[in-house]
């Protein structure tokens, strides 16, 4: 009886092994955050810049392909994006309005060969008849 007492005394609390496997995949979900983050904070200045720029030309009619092109160009300059590169917004011309859309991947480097792919899509509209004005 006292030898069983002892025996449960030393089995208190998580051991050395299972701390490593708690703790293993907890890191790993973290490095994975701490790598997707700066991807994360690049789309969200691309999806500001394009929502400036849909705010900016507004409504006065006088807005082409051009001139979007640029001002989006300048915006993203201005925000320091490097990626995407202008060349992979897309600006088109649908009925009244101008849809201004970027589609783009990044893939992210995790762990020898193994990698995260995030997908981001934007689409805004500029002029009259856009939807939220």
């Amino acid at each position: 009886m006292l030898r069983n007492r002892s025996f449960r005394a030393k089995q208190r609390g998580v051991t050395m092994i299972g701390w490593i496997f708690l703790l293993i995949p907890l890191a790993m979900v973290g490095y994975a955050a701490l790598r997707l983050v700066p991807v994360y904070l690049n789309y969200s200045r691309v999806a500001k810049s394009l929502n400036q720029i849909a705010d900016e030309a507004g409504g006065d009619g006088s807005a082409t392909a051009d001139t979007l092109r640029v001002a989006l160009d300048k915006r993203l300059d201005i925000e320091g994006v490097e990626f995407p590169t202008i060349k992979e917004f897309v600006i088109r011309r649908s009925g009244q309005v101008w849809i201004m859309e970027v589609a783009y991947e990044e893939n992210i480097p995790y762990i020898s060969n193994v990698s995260l792919l995030a997908s981001f899509k934007k689409t805004v509209q500029v002029g009259k008849g856009a939807i939220g004005e």
